[in-house]
């Protein structure tokens, strides 16, 4: 079974969002999802997120909060929250095609429009995970 863990990072009201690349054989190619990965052997789901946004944004927050598990039969995605504390102009996109803040209603349409590329791209399945996970928190 794949273990992932990802970050809802938030600023004003905002998700940190990333488009995934292009690239055939990845999971979801060109959708945009949340920052994390894959947890190394021996690692915690703390410990391979901060690893994952070190190496995707060169940045992790001080804090990460635990937001919930999703398993299914080939994955267990460990969700956590934390906050986007510095200007997204700090953050250095070193894996994906662009990144963005983005609220919650635009997540909930489920495609975003990305400056780098000038287009519109769908979301990857976990993040319309989190995003149902996300109305069902605020009673919609």
């Amino acid at each position: 079974m794949t273990v992932v863990a990802l970050a809802m990072l938030q600023q004003e009201g905002s998700w940190l969002l990333q488009l995934r690349d292009d690239i055939s054989g990845i999971v979801a190619p060109g959708c945009w999802g949340l920052f994390g990965g894959h947890l190394e052997p021996g690692e915690s789901p703390e410990q391979g997120l901060r690893r994952e946004l070190i190496e995707e944004i060169g940045w992790c927050p001080l804090t990460l909060n635990p937001w919930f598990q999703h398993q299914t039969p080939q994955r267990l995605l460990h969700a956590f929250h934390g906050d986007l504390d510095v200007p997204l102009s700090e953050l250095t996109l070193l894996e994906g095609q662009d990144l963005t803040l983005a609220q919650p209603e635009e997540i909930h349409q489920g495609a975003i429009w990305s400056p780098r590329l000038r287009e519109c791209r769908p979301l990857a399945p976990s993040l319309q995970l989190i995003s149902l996970r996300l109305k069902e928190l605020s009673g919609e």
